[in-house]
């Protein structure tokens, strides 16, 4: 089992960046593959980012890419999330979340497919 903590939320204004953090505690954090998913007010949780366990691949949903970069520190059993040209529309409850590796599948954004979560760190971003 893993604990996550996540941190490095805020309020900015659009334009701005602001870097979250996620601390991993419990067993190997190399172990897992980590995503970062947020959800606003009144909408479904989306996926954002996910990096695999060795930190060689990434993915990115379409609304971020080029703005977000996801990135992992096994030594130091943490996982970022680099936000950049911050937009109103980023505003959202961010948790980050880890996923047992399992061989050489591919990353998923499935929200169900992960095992463990944080509790979330706010993002507000104002116009």
């Amino acid at each position: 089992q893993v604990q996550l903590v996540e941190s490095g939320g805020g309020l900015v204004q659009a334009g701005g960046s602001l870097r979250l953090s996620c601390a991993a505690s419990g067993r190997t954090f190399s172990s897992y593959h980590m995503g970062w998913f947020r959800q606003a007010p009144g909408k479904e949780r989306e996926f954002v980012a996910a990096i695999r366990w060795s930190g060689i691949s990434t993915a990115y949903a379409d609304s971020v890419k080029g703005r977000f970069t996801i990135s992992r520190d096994n030594a130091k059993n943490t996982a970022y999330l680099q936000m950049n040209s911050l937009k109103p529309e980023d505003t959202a409850v961010y948790s980050c979340a880890a996923r047992t590796a399992r061989g050489g599948e591919p990353l998923t954004r499935s929200p169900s497919s992960y095992d463990y979560w944080g509790q979330g760190t706010q993002v507000t971003v104002s116009s």
